[in-house]
C-alpha cells in the first residue's frame, strides 16, 4: 500500500446533521484531533516516504479554526499539499469569507472542496458555499464543489439495465443516508450485489484517519489504530484478502461478506453501500477491531 494522501477527519462535530452523512457529523457528536495529535501523524506520514498531500474533512474542520490554521503550516512546512473539505458555515457574507479564509491562504492552503447542494444551501439566494467559493477564487484558489442531491428514481440508460429503475443524485446509503433516506426507494435483492463499486480496497492510494486514531479504507472499515501502532507498520501488513471484511468484499460483494459471517440479510437493498452497511453494523461487535469506531454507526463514544 503506497499511499498519497492523508484525510484527516479534524473532527466528528458538524453545525449541520445532514441526512446523507456517512460519518453521521452532527453538533452533538464526539470526538476532535488535538494539534499534538496531528503532529504526531504528521510524523508518521513522513515515515510513509509517498505522500502528497494532507486533507482536512470531518464532520466540519472549521470548528476548530486554530487548530486547523497551525495544522495546515505544518504540513505545507513538510512539503505536503495542504487540503481541506468544508461547509462554509463561516462564511457567511463575502468579506468574513475573505476574513477566515485568508489566514489559511497564507499559511499555505492548496485545495478546497465546498459542500454546495440541497442539503447545504438554497438555490434561490446568495448562500455560505458560494461565498466561500468566490473568496477562494480571489485568494487564487480554484475552489471545487461537492453537490450530493437527494436520491431520486430515473431510469438506467445502461444497455444491460436499460428500462428500470435505479437511484439517482450520488448519495452512498451508509452512514445516517440508512436511517434518513430510504423510503420509497427502488431495491434489489440482495444476492445481486456481489461487488464493491466504489472503494479501491486492494491497493488504496488514501485512507482516512479519525481523531480516535482508527485508519478507514472506508468509513467504519478499519485496518488499524495509529494510536496502538505505527501508521507504516500498518500499512506494511495490510494484505487485503486476509482482511475479514476486505476479503469476502473482494471475493464477491456484500453478498459473499453476508455468506462469511452466516447473516442471512433482509431480502433487498437500494445498493452494494446498503447491504454492507447493514452487515456491518450486525457485525461490529463481534469485529470491534475492524467495524469502528461507534461514531461511524451512529452511536456516541462511550
Amino acid at each position: 500500500m503506497a499511499l498519497r494522501e492523508l484525510h484527516l477527519l479534524l473532527t466528528y462535530q458538524c453545525t449541520l446533521e445532514c441526512d446523507h452523512c456517512f460519518v453521521w457529523g452532527s453538533p452533538f457528536q464526539t470526538g476532535t484531533m488535538t494539534l499534538g495529535q496531528i503532529r504526531h501523524l504528521l510524523a508518521q506520514a513522513e515515515e510513509l516516504g509517498s505522500i502528497r498531500a494532507i486533507c482536512f474533512e470531518g464532520g466540519e474542520p472549521f470548528m476548530y479554526y486554530a487548530t486547523l490554521l497551525q495544522a495546515v503550516r505544518d504540513v505545507k512546512a513538510r512539503g505536503w499539499q495542504p487540503q481541506l473539505v468544508t461547509n462554509a458555515y463561516w462564511a457567511t457574507s463575502r468579506e468574513d469569507a475573505l476574513l477566515a479564509l485568508r489566514p489559511l491562504v497564507e499559511a499555505g492552503l492548496d485545495a478546497m472542496w465546498v459542500s454546495d447542494d440541497a442539503y447545504h444551501s438554497s438555490a434561490d439566494e446568495p448562500s455560505p458555499p458560494r461565498f466561500a467559493a468566490e473568496a477562494a477564487s480571489q485568494l487564487s484558489i480554484s475552489p471545487s464543489t461537492i453537490a450530493i442531491e437527494p436520491p431520486s428514481v430515473v431510469e438506467s440508460t445502461s444497455p444491460e439495465g436499460k428500462g428500470e429503475p435505479i437511484v439517482g443524485g450520488g448519495v452512498r446509503f451508509r452512514g445516517r443516508a440508512v436511517a434518513k433516506l430510504l423510503e420509497s426507494l427502488p431495491r434489489r435483492p440482495w444476492q445481486e450485489l456481489t461487488s464493491c463499486p466504489y472503494e479501491d480496497l486492494t491497493d488504496p492510494k488514501r485512507v482516512h484517519i479519525d481523531p480516535l486514531g482508527y485508519v478507514h479504507l472506508c468509513q467504519g472499515i478499519t485496518i488499524g489504530n495509529t494510536w496502538a501502532k505505527p501508521l507504516l507498520d500498518i500499512t506494511q501488513s495490510y494484505v487485503a484478502s486476509a482482511h475479514p471484511i476486505v476479503g469476502p468484499l473482494l471475493a464477491g460483494g456484500p453478498a459473499a461478506l453476508a455468506a462469511a459471517f452466516g447473516v442471512t440479510p433482509d431480502g433487498s437493498y437500494v445498493d452494494e453501500c446498503h447491504l454492507c452497511y447493514d452487515l456491518r453494523d450486525r457485525l461490529r461487535r463481534r469485529l470491534p477491531q475492524w467495524l469502528a469506531p461507534d461514531q461511524m454507526y451512529g452511536v456516541p463514544e462511550s
